[in-house]
């Protein structure tokens, strides 16, 4: 049977990049080494990592424009520590849309006046707040694009004279966006990327070496830049799927033809969510990811037919975060449209048994 792998993260990865990963696993490019044994100082990775590095700007529109793209270690909780250490010297603003971000605004606290400009706490993180204000005297504006566990995602992202951070973990490269409008992003790979291990970092150069404490190497953008993203081991596996992965995204139309992909996967799951009376969506309308769709049973009762179905219909990793409950849909780049068909035929045959 089919697996239909709803996963929120480690997460889908099309069939294709498997294929090629385990191949290189085996005999690198009939070196007959695999790649996880080759020095990462070879020649062989030194080429994956710039073809990584490159194709990153490249998808993004960011090649020639000042910036530079980093796979760094320590997920995207290193850099809410990374941000702060390298870019906050007296105040930064940060947007407060969930859990990570929350856990981001701990970390800067470390470094410096932290102002929250606004907060959705108060409704469970549901929602992304809107018409708030930024003051002019931050030194950088930090947000978090989408939400994996709330399922909510920024629609609209403030002009500003400060740089602006965000957080893309969740959904980059799934949507087009002017990503010039951003000086930092940062995402962990174990999304729409490749496997757990990597951090993909990309950074405007002009916006370093203006704190005024000292930073470690390890923590410094300005060592791993000059190393180009080399200083220490990198991860190599996690690089090289990574890199197998945004050649697939070139290869099957880029960013453009995954945000047409995604958004017609997301219609359709959110039209049978409004659509049938025992389910309601959690995130507020005009909010909800396209990424990850939250939702739960009006009917709680429900809940133990509604999983035997969901499971004998071979989808995998459908249980919502502890924070939300029910159930949470995550419907990544490489996740096929059948597969959402699957899950909406579950949600009506719920209908048709009750």
């Amino acid at each position: 049977m089919k697996k239909h792998n709803y996963s929120a993260g480690p997460c889908i990865l099309p069939q294709e990049v498997f294929k090629e990963a385990a191949q290189g696993i085996l005999n690198y490019q009939d070196s007959g080494l695999s790649i996880m044994e080759i020095s990462h100082r070879s020649a062989a990775f030194v080429d994956v990592m710039e073809e990584a590095r490159s194709l990153s700007l490249d998808l993004l529109g960011l090649q020639d424009k000042g910036y530079k793209a980093l796979f760094l270690q320590g997920g995207a909780s290193m850099q809410f520590l990374m941000t702060a250490y390298n870019l906050l010297n007296k105040k930064a603003a940060y947007l407060n849309t969930g859990t990570w971000s929350t856990k981001a605004i701990k970390e800067a606290k470390l470094f410096g006046e932290v102002f929250e400009v606004a907060s959705s706490k108060d409704k469970n993180f549901n929602y992304i707040p809107k018409n708030y204000q930024i003051p002019s005297d931050v030194d950088y504006f930090h947000c978090t694009s989408n939400n994996t566990i709330f399922g909510t995602q920024i629609k609209d992202f403030p002009q500003m004279d400060a740089p602006v951070v965000c957080d893309m973990s969740s959904d980059i490269f799934s949507r087009e966006l002017d990503f010039s409008k951003f000086d930092l992003i940062y995402a962990g790979a174990q999304k729409n990327m490749g496997p757990a291990g990597t951090t993909l970092v990309v950074l405007k150069e002009d916006i370093l070496g203006k704190v005024e404490r000292e930073i470690p190497s390890m923590l410094n953008y300005k060592v791993h830049l000059e190393k180009d993203s080399m200083f220490n081991t990198p991860a190599v596996y996690a690089v090289y799927v990574s890199l197998l992965t945004l050649k697939w995204i070139k290869n099957n139309g880029g960013i453009a033809a995954m945000e047409k992909r995604n958004n017609e996967k997301a219609d359709l799951l959110y039209k049978e969510i409004d659509r049938n009376p025992l389910f309601k969506g959690f995130a507020e309308v005009e909010d909800r990811s396209v990424m990850n769709a939250t939702f739960n049973l009006t009917d709680e009762s429900k809940k133990e037919a509604f999983d035997k179905l969901w499971k004998d219909a071979g989808i995998n990793g459908l249980n919502g975060h502890r924070s939300v409950g029910g159930y949470r849909a995550s419907m990544y780049n490489a996740l096929d449209i059948e597969s959402v068909k699957v899950l909406v035929e579950t949600m009506r045959q719920l209908e048709q048994q009750s």
